[in-house]
């Protein structure tokens, strides 16, 4: 079985594959100070929900992090406890998907990993819409490159800068409000976080089509997924595990296929 581990600025997402199958994923929070012991003992919880252990039934992992420290404990965290390296989605890891951007160096693991998967599994062109700390949209040809995209703050970064750099403004919970015209404080944040960023996606959705000059499949993913995506227009497939497919893709063509 293969663990898959994508880190992200404000959420970990775990996963664990039979074969080609996501059996069992989870959420947890990042936090840069976590050890490589401390990890230990946070994704031994997770695995032995499932009758699964470090000595026995996983053979392989492999991580996507966009946090550094985060990304050397969980390197020593898998030598440690599970007997072997990871692969680890960096530069110089084979992916298959060429990366035209002027520094392909510099894109995150996970924009690669979800370019990887979407083309994949929906073929291209497409474009991913990654609802997280971060709103990004990567756009990947038709012959399967990546060209790009844009970064935009995601709806939980906006709703707590508006709170912090405004007296009177608090942060509210992530629901759609009753309609686009808030009746209180409370909706009209809810309206402008949520109806604005579905209004961003589709809008830039639109643009980044115009520019490939082809109708883009359009995959959304990310933790606020669930929350914008109703709200928008232009999405053709939400695929929550996005990022860990992506990874399982990475790990097969370095590695090969982990065993069962």
């Amino acid at each position: 079985m293969l663990l898959a581990v994508s880190v992200g600025n404000t959420n970990t997402v775990l996963g664990v594959f039979q074969g080609d199958e996501l059996r069992w994923q989870w959420r947890m929070s990042t936090d840069p100070e976590h050890t490589a012991d401390e990890l230990a003992v946070i994704f031994a919880g997770f695995l032995a929900q499932h009758e699964l252990s470090f000595s026995r039934q996983i053979t392989g992992v492999v991580i996507s992090s966009v946090v550094p420290t985060s990304t050397r404990a969980l390197r020593e965290m898998t030598e440690r406890y599970f007997g072997f390296p990871p692969v680890v989605l960096e530069p110089g890891t084979r992916t298959g998907l060429p990366i035209l951007t002027d520094n392909p160096r510099e894109v995150g693991a996970d924009r690669i990993a979800n370019a990887l998967a979407a083309y994949h599994r929906y073929g291209g062109p497409c474009i991913v819409v990654d609802f997280g700390t971060a709103t990004t949209y990567d756009v990947v040809s038709a012959k399967g490159e990546f060209l790009g995209g844009a970064i935009a703050p995601g709806v939980q970064v906006s709703n707590e800068a508006l709170s912090s750099r405004t007296a009177r403004l608090p942060q509210v919970e992530l629901l759609a409000p009753r309609s686009v015209t808030g009746r209180n404080t409370v909706e009209a944040i809810q309206s402008g976080l949520l109806y604005g960023s579905a209004a961003e996606a589709d809008g830039m959705v639109e643009r980044l089509q115009a520019e490939l000059g082809d109708h883009a499949t359009v995959v959304a993913t990310g933790g606020l997924a669930p929350v914008v995506v109703p709200l928008c227009t232009r999405i053709d497939e939400v695929d929550e595990w996005l990022t860990l497919e992506g990874l399982r893709l990475v790990f097969e063509r370095n590695v090969g296929p982990a065993d069962g």
